[in-house]
């Protein structure tokens, strides 16, 4: 017994060794990658340059052109799409312990679309101005609040979450929300407004600056921290309330942290990159493959395979038509619909067996 779990810790190990590696590589390489492309070792050069002990060790050899774009225009939005996919993915883990499906995802539950309604709202009206500079993040939040809140009641049935009743009804509060935010949209002052929004809500990076990261990464660090430390509430969940109950956890309670989370990580994250769908439907579940439904190792593997996901997609996004760039959420909805549809087709086949 003692071998086995040592054989799975090393197992794990290797997972996040791997993970990371492909990470620090995937930042190098897609910082240099664009319609001016930079050496993978000249953009090395460049980030160890800004490392204060070694410094006096690089040669400048690059060009100060080079040196912008690296640090300048590709690097916050690699770093960006990091953090973007990591907290899609780390939503997607949340709101599947929540309902208790691997179906669950952010894009499919309508948390997304309810995000995007109030921050079209925000972003052409001006609605939530007098929230500030954090206003576009707070809209967003409590759109995407208002709407898994009113997923999680209609599931609800004699007390317990029901799977069909959860698709259908955040189906049917996703279209609502899109009609809402179509009609927000066509209702602009002008075109150029409309152009901006439509572009921003298929999902997009551009335009990242290093102000952009601190909110995201700061409200996804706290948050996985605060799921990390209730990792075995979590598990918990998957096996139902009752149980849950019974081994001693406060179920209530725990519920309405995962929606505050989920909402909140939804709504600072489709506030800087719009709304991309699927990730947070693939990675943890691709994750689950991996290392198994423990969410204390899904939880941070699933954030760097999420964040290594969009960083590749942003990729392509940016060359397939370059210099014209498409919107991520595309390349993502045609990745992650066949694969929402091979998971249906997969869990109706295990049922079956």
């Amino acid at each position: 017994m003692t071998v086995i779990v040592h054989e799975k810790q090393t197992k794990i190990r290797k997972y996040y060794l791997l993970f990371l590696l492909i990470s620090i590589l995937t930042i190098i390489l897609a910082t240099g990658l664009g319609p001016v492309s930079v050496h993978p070792l000249t953009v090395l050069k460049i980030l160890a340059s800004k490392i204060p002990l070694l410094t006096t060790l690089i040669d400048p050899s690059w060009q100060p052109v080079e040196a912008n774009i690296v640090l300048e225009l590709r690097l916050p939005r690699v770093l960006l799409g990091m953090i973007v996919g990591a907290s899609l993915s780390i939503t997607g883990v949340t709101l599947q312990a929540l309902v208790r499906n691997q179906l669950a995802d952010p894009f499919i539950l309508g948390v997304s679309s309810g995000a995007s309604a109030a921050a079209t709202l925000g972003m052409l009206f001006g609605v939530f101005s007098f929230l500030g500079v954090y206003s576009l993040s707070i809209s967003a939040f409590l759109g995407s609040f208002i709407v898994i809140s009113l997923v999680y009641m209609l599931s609800k049935v004699n007390g317990r979450v029901n799977i069909t009743q959860l698709l259908l009804s955040g189906v049917a509060i996703s279209l609502i929300m899109e009609a809402i935010t179509r009609f927000i949209t066509l209702s602009a002052p002008n075109a150029l407004g409309i152009h901006n929004a439509t572009f921003w809500m298929a999902g997009s990076l551009a335009g990242a600056k290093w102000a952009y990261l601190t909110l995201p990464l700061l409200v996804m660090m706290v948050c996985i921290i605060i799921l990390l430390i209730h990792h075995r509430a979590l598990n918990s969940l998957l096996l139902g309330d009752e149980t849950a109950e019974t081994l001693g956890f406060q179920v209530r309670f725990i519920q309405k942290l995962l929606i505050i989370i989920a909402s909140l990580l939804a709504g600072v994250t489709i506030a800087v990159s719009g709304a991309i769908g699927f990730v947070g439907l693939m990675v943890p579940h691709i994750t689950r493959l991996l290392v198994g439904s423990d969410h204390k190792k899904v939880l941070p593997i699933s954030a760097i395979i999420g964040g290594i996901l969009v960083v590749w997609t942003d990729v392509a996004a940016r060359l397939i038509i370059a210099p014209e760039e498409l919107p991520i959420g595309v390349l993502t909805a045609l990745i992650g619909g066949p694969f929402f549809i091979w998971l249906l087709r997969r869990k109706n086949q295990n049922r079956m067996e």
